[in-house]
């Protein structure tokens, strides 16, 4: 396919890419693995190519090489890597700091891991035009401004002020966005940009990457395991399974007429069915009234928050960025002590404070963090983090252990291969299904899932629903399931409370609450669902414009 690329229009031009790591298993000898096997590829400038596949398929390591970068020990040896002409792993370190945040950008799948809590985000946005010298101070932070502004979000000639752990998940990754923007490359790579964000952002999100292309012709390159989101950005689709190239062609070909059976599959990927449960007569956790605040603050994050939950049944939580949906879930936990309202939990009030909970309580009701960067220690193993449970509620120990670690790996679908990894070994997708793992090695009756799925290609996705599902089903087990995935919410709820401003907006049944007459948000969230549709983003920003003019 590259040879009937245009050579005047190509800016990107990957020749027989091989990557390999080191892996070192505790007591054995180091070993070397491929993680990329012989993979080319080619991009013009102005154009998008979509890199799809499963966690682990090579896709941010491929998309980290266009910057002569590889992570946790990962090596580039062989093959050529030539961006604007020149092979970009001659240029040696000299090179790739020029090269770095001038010529190639990149917005990472964690903005929480990816920004310094100690510096402002305008100082961060706007590092790297300033220390490339391509604008001065004023000029970078107006263009930042401006971005803000593109990427809707809030206040945004101050939120520049603020530091990152006072905004939400959603609103971070867009601030990365805008940084990578700011610096006006000649390529970014969006590694993953709008996993953490809900539906009704990220199709703000998308329309703003896919207008900056328009207007300043940089290239992209587009990794996601979301093939109705890349069907909305990229000229043409790369997918990858396990470091190989297993199809290239233009998106609509792809999408419509996929030649090879893997691409089939995570194209015609189905929604699983799940029937709903009516509510039992006592709910096994009960939130009433709960209103909650960060800090010394007046401004109330949770406002009167009333929800159940039942034995053995899911309680879905859906709305965008900021709504409140991870700050309930802070609030069950005791991770923020509600300043009014109960939560009771099994017939017995909770402790407001996580410290006063008897560790009964700590092991029934457990919690999946959406950013499985920052929920795992670096410095330990795959093994020793899922075991940890294990030991610190059963006293389970020695080869007991780790036979339970192995069969928690292969419930997963990862194997016990994977016990001596590190998390810098790890893809993020894998990453989120250990920090899964470790949660049900504690054998808990709530499991809080905060975006679990977010980080998974759908066929690992699909893989990990049903196995929530199955478990609940052989253990009783209830969730209470934090997402902005509303294919998710049909296939996994049995009642959804929809969040708005720390408010419950709409509550009840799932038959009833995804029926029409809708609310005028509740609306909004459904229909700004990706659609595997090559032209549905339009039709989405479209409808949008017709409905706030009134038509």
């Amino acid at each position: 396919m590259a040879d009937s690329k245009a050579k005047s229009g190509l800016l990107l031009d990957i020749r027989n890419l091989r990557i390999e790591a080191t892996v070192y298993p505790p007591g054995e000898a180091p070993k070397n693995i491929v993680l990329v096997h012989d993979v080319s590829l080619t991009l013009e400038k102005g154009k998008v190519l979509g890199l799809i596949g499963e966690s682990g398929a090579g896709k941010s390591t491929i998309g980290l090489s266009s910057m002569g970068y590889g992570r946790g020990g990962v090596r580039i040896t062989g093959g050529e890597v030539i961006l604007n002409g020149r092979d970009i792993l001659k240029g040696g370190k000299e090179g790739f700091r020029k090269l770095r945040g001038r010529e190639v950008c990149y917005v990472a799948q964690s903005a929480a891991a990816a920004f310094n809590p100690a510096h402002r985000l305008m100082d961060q946005v706007v590092e790297a035009t300033l220390l490339h010298g391509t604008a001065t101070r004023a000029e970078a932070e107006k263009r930042a401004v401006a971005l803000f502004k593109k990427l809707s979000l809030p206040n945004p000639e101050t939120i520049g002020e603020r530091f990152p752990h006072q905004v939400s998940g959603g609103q971070l990754q867009r601030v990365m966005t805008a940084m990578a923007l700011c610096s006006e490359p000649d390529l970014i790579v969006f590694d993953e940009p709008t996993t953490a964000l809900d539906v009704t952002t990220q199709i703000d999100v998308l329309a703003a990457i896919k207008d900056a292309i328009r207007d300043t012709h940089v290239a992209a390159l587009y990794i996601t395991h979301d093939l109705a989101v890349v069907a909305q950005v990229s000229d043409e689709i790369m997918v990858l399974r396990h470091g190989r190239l297993v199809e290239w062609g233009g998106t609509r070909q792809i999408i419509k007429e996929p030649r090879q059976e893997y691409t089939n599959a995570l194209v015609s990927v189905h929604e699983i069915e799940h029937h709903e449960q009516q509510p039992g007569t006592t709910p096994f956790l009960s939130v009433k009234n709960v209103t909650a605040a960060y800090g010394r603050s007046h401004i109330k994050v949770l406002k009167n928050v009333s929800v159940d939950i039942y034995p053995g049944q899911t309680l879905a939580v859906v709305g965008e960025s900021g709504s409140g949906k991870s700050t309930l879930a802070r609030a069950i936990t005791g991770l923020l002590p509600p300043e009014e309202g109960t939560v009771t939990f099994d017939g017995r009030p909770l402790a407001n404070k996580l410290a006063d909970r008897p560790k009964e309580d700590l092991r029934q009701l457990q919690m999946i963090y959406q950013m499985a960067d920052v929920a795992m220690n670096p410095r330990q193993t795959v093994g020793t983090i899922i075991g940890r449970p294990l030991e610190f509620y059963f006293g389970i120990r020695g080869r007991e252990r780790d036979k339970r670690v192995a069969e928690l790996l292969d419930k997963i679908e990862m194997g016990k291969g994977f016990s001596d990894r590190y998390p810098a070994e790890l893809s993020g997708g894998q990453k989120q299904r250990v920090c899964i793992a470790r949660s049900l090695a504690a054998k808990p009756k709530l499991i809080i899932c905060d975006e679990v799925t977010s980080a998974l290609d759908p066929l690992v996705a699909n893989g990990i629903l049903k196995l929530l599902l199955e478990l609940q089903k052989e253990e009783s087990v209830a969730y209470l399931f934090i997402t902005h995935d509303l294919a998710t919410v049909k296939s996994i709820a049995d009642s959804i409370a929809v969040m708005y401003r720390g408010e419950v907006v709409r509550y009840g049944p799932k038959s009833k609450v995804l029926t029409p007459p809708f609310d005028a948000y509740t609306d909004l969230l459904l229909s700004s669902v990706p659609e595997m549709e090559i032209g549905w983003l339009e039709k989405a920003i479209k409808g949008r414009r017709m409905a706030s003019a009134g038509n």
